[in-house]
């Protein structure tokens, strides 16, 4: 053999354990490389209804109690063999016009609320006694079945102000455009899909034309969570079965397991106290509230202030309200309290809103600084992230915050996805703005506002609190004015009284 020949020889082999080894390295990026596991799409749903502000204004606790009727030690987590299971499935179904079966999907589902998500399961168990009375209620008068308020547990867990990554709002998760079928009316600063009442009803009105469609509550069920669209493509690929468990296959991933999962939740709620699962109460908990018709646009804080209630009980009852603010749209909004409260509301009504009106005539002494002019925004736009987009450059074009973007749309990262549907309340035109500001300066000018050489002074009207003064002066808070009138007490304002509100200049 050649010099020549010899030479290619080792060239070949070189090249060839070349390829030898870069094959070596591609196999074993391709084992560390490798393909995760998706999570399940229901617990997904759980973990982002519970991941909520919401849920920590409640105060709901993580310590399990320890009692319980089956004197269980307080980490215990009881198991049965299938026959016990399917015992108690048997006895759901007897009283029930759903088919409940147990089966190995079932299963899963159970564990998952019985073991793995125990915690969970106790708060739910404490806060269904403020919802389920109310589902009950209108599940009762629309002749649906009882068990279908277990289904707010799957879809929101109790979470009026849950938003999935879709844009479903509310305990029954209800889409934009499915709302508005409903009646559920969306505004910049109202959303409807969280009334308590009014997403209930619509859920039943929704369930039971779904029911009708399939004379199936199965079916019913999976045509909540994916639409009736998908159910029939699944009833026709599968060859024109009727059955859940023999179209599942053919449904979109998440509905599979919705249904079990349905099944599940009913059987656990039922069986808690033999699994080990105590309620977690919440602190903020008030059984006993009652409604009244506000006429006028008020803020949770004037009403907080007025009737000593915690801004966050109001944020619970009143879940509808977006920004802590409701507006004056000439039909009445419902404002929930507690009973105890409802009478001192209606006693001091004209003094915590009545002043509040746009058309407010003005009085011999000056114009009212108590009117307010609410906030100019139009109603929502619905954006679909693009290639290079980030919140900020969003907000620069819609003339909002980034803050307000996230608030709007339940975000807790500033990350956004392409194709990411996002919900924009864009501020009013320039000229709107414009007047606005006009009618604001007309109101301090006109008013009764007077100065020395160090101080502006305010004179005290009837229904004045220093919230509502404070608002009316830029850069000024309730505290600047409680430490320029030491000793004056703000829940006695006597009216004619003046009072400093901000240094001079």
């Amino acid at each position: 053999m050649g010099k020549n020949n010899i030479f290619t020889l080792l060239l070949a082999i070189f090249i060839s354990s070349t390829v030898v080894f870069a094959n070596d390295g591609d196999t074993t990026k391709t084992k560390t490389n490798f393909e995760l596991k998706p999570d399940d799409p229901v617990l997904m749903m759980i973990d982002n209804a519970m991941l909520s502000k919401y849920f920590e204004s409640l105060g709901i606790g993580e310590d399990m109690p320890r009692s319980s009727k089956f004197k269980y030690s307080v980490d215990s987590i009881p198991d049965f063999d299938n026959e016990t299971y399917i015992r108690r499935m048997k006895k759901l179904d007897a009283n029930s016009p759903f088919n409940f079966v147990f089966n190995a999907h079932v299963k899963a589902y159970i564990n998952l609320y019985a073991k793995r998500r125990k915690k969970t399961t106790a708060k739910m168990l404490g806060l269904a006694p403020i919802y389920f009375p109310i589902f009950e209620e209108q599940l009762d008068k629309h002749n649906l079945p009882l068990e279908l308020k277990y289904l707010a547990i799957v879809e929101s867990a109790l979470n009026p102000k849950a938003k999935s990554r879709v844009g479903a709002t509310g305990l029954w998760q209800f889409m934009y455009e499915t709302g508005k079928m409903y009646n559920l009316n969306v505004t910049s600063y109202h959303d409807e899909r969280s009334d308590v009442y009014k997403s209930t009803e619509a859920a039943c009105l929704y369930l039971k034309s779904l029911y009708k469609m399939y004379n199936n509550w199965d079916l019913a069920l999976a045509a909540y969570n994916c639409g009736p669209g998908n159910v029939n493509k699944a009833i026709r690929r599968s060859g024109g079965k009727t059955d859940f468990w023999e179209i599942m296959s053919f449904l979109p991933r998440e509905t599979n397991g919705y249904v079990p999962a349905f099944m599940a939740v009913a059987y656990v709620m039922n069986y808690a106290a033999e699994h080990n699962i105590q309620p977690i109460k919440p602190q903020i908990s008030c059984f006993k509230v009652d409604t009244v018709m506000v006429q006028n646009h008020v803020t949770f804080a004037q009403i907080s202030q007025a009737l000593d209630i915690p801004l966050e009980f109001l944020e619970y009852f009143n879940p509808t309200y977006k920004q802590n603010f409701i507006p004056a749209t000439g039909k009445g909004n419902t404002l929930c309290l507690p009973a105890e409260k409802i009478g001192l509301f209606l006693t001091n009504e004209d003094q915590i809103y009545a002043l509040n009106t746009v058309n407010k005539p003005k009085e011999k002494e000056g114009l009212d600084l108590n009117i307010v002019v609410e906030p100019q925004r139009n109603e929502s736009i619905v954006y679909k992230v693009k290639s290079g987009d980030g919140l900020a450059k969003i907000a620069q074009q819609y003339n909002c915050r980034t803050t307000q973007i996230k608030e709007w749309n339940n975000l807790t990262s500033d990350r956004l996805q392409v194709g990411q549907t996002l919900y924009i309340y864009p501020k009013a035109s320039a000229a709107t703005q414009q007047k606005v500001q006009e009618v604001k300066s007309a109101q301090l000018n006109a008013a009764r506002v007077s100065t020395d050489q160090k101080y502006v002074y305010y004179t005290v009207k009837p229904g004045d609190t220093f919230y509502k003064i404070a608002a009316k002066f830029e850069g000024t808070s309730v505290d600047d004015i409680i430490k320029l009138n030491k000793g004056l007490d703000p829940r006695s304002l006597k009216q004619g009284a003046k009072i400093k509100i901000k240094p001079v200049g």
